[in-house]
Protein backbone atom coordinates (compact mmCIF):
# COMPACT_ATOMS: atom_id res chain seq x y z
CA UNK A 1 0.00 0.00 0.00
CA UNK A 2 3.06 2.63 0.63
CA UNK A 3 4.69 1.57 -2.33
CA UNK A 4 1.82 2.70 -4.34
CA UNK A 5 1.28 5.85 -2.43
CA UNK A 6 4.83 6.84 -2.93
CA UNK A 7 4.69 5.71 -6.76
CA UNK A 8 1.04 7.96 -7.00
CA UNK A 9 3.01 11.02 -5.71
CA UNK A 10 6.11 10.68 -7.03
CA UNK A 11 4.40 10.44 -11.04
CA UNK A 12 1.58 13.55 -9.37
CA UNK A 13 5.11 15.50 -8.43
CA UNK A 14 7.00 15.11 -11.94
CA UNK A 15 4.31 16.22 -13.59
CA UNK A 16 4.15 19.03 -11.65
CA UNK A 17 7.37 19.72 -12.34
CA UNK A 18 7.56 19.46 -16.00
CA UNK A 19 4.35 21.46 -16.15
CA UNK A 20 6.32 24.38 -14.14
CA UNK A 21 8.94 23.87 -16.78
CA UNK A 22 7.13 24.27 -19.57
CA UNK A 23 6.01 28.14 -18.12
CA UNK A 24 9.57 29.39 -17.22
CA UNK A 25 9.95 32.25 -18.82
CA UNK A 26 13.00 32.44 -20.97
CA UNK A 27 11.71 29.40 -22.52
CA UNK A 28 12.31 28.97 -26.37
CA UNK A 29 10.45 26.55 -28.64
CA UNK A 30 12.65 24.93 -31.46
CA UNK A 31 10.95 26.64 -34.11
CA UNK A 32 11.53 30.38 -33.06
CA UNK A 33 15.15 29.48 -31.56
CA UNK A 34 16.59 30.14 -35.39
CA UNK A 35 13.84 32.99 -36.39
CA UNK A 36 16.46 35.66 -35.14
CA UNK A 37 18.22 37.64 -37.48
CA UNK A 38 19.99 40.87 -36.59
CA UNK A 39 19.95 43.42 -39.51
CA UNK A 40 22.44 46.85 -39.07
CA UNK A 41 20.80 49.68 -41.44
CA UNK A 42 22.60 52.78 -42.34
CA UNK A 43 20.32 55.88 -41.49
CA UNK A 44 20.87 59.56 -41.77
CA UNK A 45 20.28 60.26 -38.01
CA UNK A 46 21.92 63.05 -37.16
CA UNK A 47 20.42 63.98 -33.31
CA UNK A 48 19.19 62.35 -30.26
CA UNK A 49 15.54 63.42 -32.05
CA UNK A 50 16.06 61.15 -34.91
CA UNK A 51 17.24 58.02 -33.10
CA UNK A 52 13.86 58.32 -30.92
CA UNK A 53 11.68 59.06 -33.85
CA UNK A 54 13.66 55.99 -36.07
CA UNK A 55 13.53 53.38 -33.02
CA UNK A 56 10.06 54.15 -32.37
CA UNK A 57 9.46 53.35 -36.07
CA UNK A 58 11.18 50.62 -36.10
CA UNK A 59 9.71 48.87 -33.03
CA UNK A 60 6.51 49.44 -34.78
CA UNK A 61 7.19 46.71 -37.45
CA UNK A 62 5.97 43.62 -36.19
CA UNK A 63 8.18 40.90 -35.29
CA UNK A 64 11.49 43.65 -34.43
CA UNK A 65 12.32 42.92 -31.05
CA UNK A 66 14.88 45.28 -30.19
CA UNK A 67 16.80 48.18 -32.26
CA UNK A 68 19.27 50.73 -30.81
CA UNK A 69 20.27 53.38 -32.98
CA UNK A 70 23.55 54.60 -32.92
CA UNK A 71 23.89 58.27 -33.50
CA UNK A 72 27.64 58.37 -33.97
CA UNK A 73 27.84 56.16 -36.79
CA UNK A 74 24.27 56.83 -37.69
CA UNK A 75 24.04 52.33 -37.70
CA UNK A 76 20.81 51.18 -36.04
CA UNK A 77 20.83 47.73 -35.39
CA UNK A 78 17.34 45.55 -35.33
CA UNK A 79 16.86 42.43 -33.92
CA UNK A 80 13.94 40.71 -35.61
CA UNK A 81 11.68 37.30 -36.31
CA UNK A 82 12.42 36.42 -39.62
CA UNK A 83 9.13 35.10 -39.78
CA UNK A 84 7.00 37.99 -39.26
CA UNK A 85 9.53 40.32 -40.89
CA UNK A 86 12.68 41.56 -42.59
CA UNK A 87 15.03 44.39 -43.52
CA UNK A 88 13.09 45.72 -46.38
CA UNK A 89 10.01 46.12 -44.40
CA UNK A 90 12.12 47.74 -41.36
CA UNK A 91 13.91 50.19 -44.01
CA UNK A 92 10.41 51.10 -45.00
CA UNK A 93 9.54 52.21 -41.76
CA UNK A 94 12.97 54.33 -41.32
CA UNK A 95 12.06 56.00 -44.71
CA UNK A 96 8.46 56.65 -43.96
CA UNK A 97 9.91 58.13 -40.67
CA UNK A 98 11.80 60.65 -42.86
CA UNK A 99 15.22 58.90 -42.94
CA UNK A 100 17.07 57.37 -45.45
CA UNK A 101 17.76 54.01 -44.89
CA UNK A 102 20.99 52.63 -46.60
CA UNK A 103 20.39 53.49 -50.46
CA UNK A 104 17.04 53.80 -49.58
CA UNK A 105 15.92 58.00 -49.89
CA UNK A 106 13.85 59.62 -46.64
CA UNK A 107 10.08 59.97 -48.24
CA UNK A 108 9.50 63.24 -48.80
CA UNK A 109 6.47 63.96 -47.34
CA UNK A 110 7.93 62.74 -43.78
CA UNK A 111 11.19 64.19 -44.52
CA UNK A 112 9.63 67.90 -44.93
CA UNK A 113 7.66 67.09 -41.56
CA UNK A 114 10.80 67.12 -39.59
CA UNK A 115 12.49 69.45 -37.28
CA UNK A 116 15.25 71.57 -39.03
CA UNK A 117 17.65 70.02 -37.31
CA UNK A 118 16.65 66.58 -38.10
CA UNK A 119 16.67 67.20 -42.02
CA UNK A 120 20.30 65.44 -42.70
CA UNK A 121 21.96 67.04 -45.66
CA UNK A 122 20.97 64.63 -49.19
CA UNK A 123 18.95 62.29 -46.79
CA UNK A 124 16.07 62.49 -49.35
CA UNK A 125 17.77 63.01 -52.56
CA UNK A 126 16.88 60.73 -55.21
CA UNK A 127 19.26 58.79 -56.77
CA UNK A 128 17.11 58.78 -60.04
CA UNK A 129 16.49 62.05 -60.51
CA UNK A 130 19.10 63.96 -62.97
CA UNK A 131 19.70 67.29 -60.76
CA UNK A 132 19.68 65.61 -57.38
CA UNK A 133 16.98 68.11 -56.18
CA UNK A 134 15.61 66.88 -52.41
CA UNK A 135 12.87 67.61 -50.51
CA UNK A 136 12.35 71.21 -52.05
CA UNK A 137 15.14 72.28 -50.47
CA UNK A 138 18.81 72.97 -50.66
CA UNK A 139 20.84 70.88 -48.70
Amino acid sequence: MKTVKFATVAMFMAAIFFAMLSFMPGTVNAQGKGNTKVAEIKTSAVCGMCKDRIEAAVYAVKGVKAVVLDVDTKVATVKYNAAKTNPDKIKTAIVNAGYSADDLPASEKAYNKLPGCCKAPGACESKTTKTGASCGEKH
